[in-house]
């Protein structure tokens, strides 16, 4: 009867195999805290699926979802310089020159001209990575000439502003660039020329008491956090508890500070249906 025994295989050592997650796969939402598989958040514009968080994105990144093909830059040749001699923990030269490198050739803001949806526009779009979208003498120099740039060719400006304010490093020359660009979008204002101000998260300090809230239409993404002062030297100054979501989009908009409050992947569409009515194009 010995086919009825089983017989014994031998065993060979399996080798303990690791499973080596790659880095960057996944990230976390920074409001809902679930994680989203990367490739999904490409496909969606960088807005988290679950609870619609958006993520701050780059500059390359908005020109895309904003502007046709071929959109040529325009005084990509200025550079920031070094007036004050500033060194603080880092020399300020050093700040800047790290940043050349890196690729970061347009300074803190970007400057386009091209067209939205078939709308002639100049577009420029202020960029987090180059020292938090800091507004220094280049970028109020950029965008005072985007704006005489619109004036001279008859069409409309938009800027997509994210920043931490004012650049510090460059002390009083980086306050007088307030004044310089609400200046020029005055001149716009005069012709007649539309002027869109679109708020990112976020938008303080000189930048948000300047030219981001003095556009013809005020546009911001959901959730962005819009202010001068941040909520928690507000509540230190005036001793009490600021209501439940104080200085995002939506309580901006719900007391009159902005105009509409328009998720990214809609943010295009809309801008161009505005243009269509600002520069009578509609039926």
């Amino acid at each position: 009867m010995s086919w009825f025994i089983k017989k014994r295989q031998q065993k060979t050592a399996v080798e303990e195999r690791t499973v080596r997650v790659p880095e960057g796969l996944w990230v976390k939402c920074e409001a809902c805290r679930e994680l989203i598989y990367r490739a999904e958040l490409a496909n969606t514009r960088n807005v988290c699926p679950k609870c619609g968080y958006h993520f701050r994105i780059g500059v390359a990144e908005r020109l895309e979802s904003m502007m046709d093909p071929g959109s040529v830059e325009l005084f990509g040749n200025l550079r920031s310089g070094d007036p004050l001699g500033f060194v603080a923990t880092k020399p300020y030269k050093d700040q800047l020159k790290r940043l050349h490198e890196a690729g970061h050739d347009h300074d803190a803001v970007l400057v386009v001209e091209g067209t939205l949806k078939g709308h002639p526009v100049v577009l420029a779009i202020m960029d987090w990575d180059f020292l938090a979208a800091s507004m220094g003498s280049v970028v109020g120099e950029k965008l005072r000439l985007g704006a005489e740039r619109a004036l001279a060719q008859g069409c409309a400006y938009i800027i997509v502003s994210c920043s931490g304010g004012a650049r510090m490093q460059e002390g009083t020359l980086s306050l007088m660039q307030m004044a310089k660009v609400s200046a020029a979008l005055a001149r716009l204002d005069d012709a007649g020329i539309p002027y869109l101000s679109i708020l990112t998260d976020p938008t303080t300090g000189g930048v948000s008491a300047s030219h981001a809230m003095l556009g013809d239409l005020n546009i911001a993404e959901p959730k962005a956090l819009i202010g001068f002062a941040g909520p928690r030297v507000i509540e230190q100054t005036i001793k009490q508890t600021l209501p439940e979501g104080f200085q995002r989009s939506e309580f901006l908009q719900a007391h009159g500070m902005v105009d509409k409050v328009v998720p990214r992947d809609r943010l295009r569409d809309f801008v161009a249906t505005a243009l269509d009515w600002m520069t009578g194009g509609h039926d």
